[in-house]
């Protein structure tokens, strides 16, 4: 059995696939993101990659379990509780499924994320 190769992120040359946040989401800003997915594993149930975000707010639903560590700027999360908690370039955190609330982009930011479904 031949094992799989290494997938490393800063060999790429993509520029990703850039969205803004649904419309009934958006709550301010133009929060336009680029995602570059840089793994899917074969049950289509983990992803990796990068992702940057412009400053703006939107409310955010998690279904999966999500691992990020900023690398660059700075952001603010706020759950439904009203529990605010912001995050800056090196800071590594989970969002977990089930977390509701508000994600705002204070500073223009590019994370590394690990998601599970």
């Amino acid at each position: 059995m031949t094992s799989p190769a290494l997938v490393r992120f800063n060999a790429r040359a993509t520029s990703g696939e850039a969205s803004l946040p649904p419309a009934e989401r958006l709550l301010s800003g133009h929060p336009l993101q680029t995602v570059d997915n840089v793994y899917s594993d074969p049950s289509g149930r983990f992803h990796a990659g990068t992702w940057t975000c412009e400053v703006g707010a939107w409310r955010v639903e998690y279904t999966e379990h999500e691992f990020c560590q900023l690398l660059e700027g700075r952001v603010r999360l706020t759950d439904d509780a009203g529990r605010v908690t912001e995050l800056g370039a090196g800071d590594a955190f989970v969002i977990p499924a089930g977390f509701r609330g508000t994600w705002e982009t204070l500073v223009p930011c590019r994370k590394v994320y690990a998601i599970c479904e």
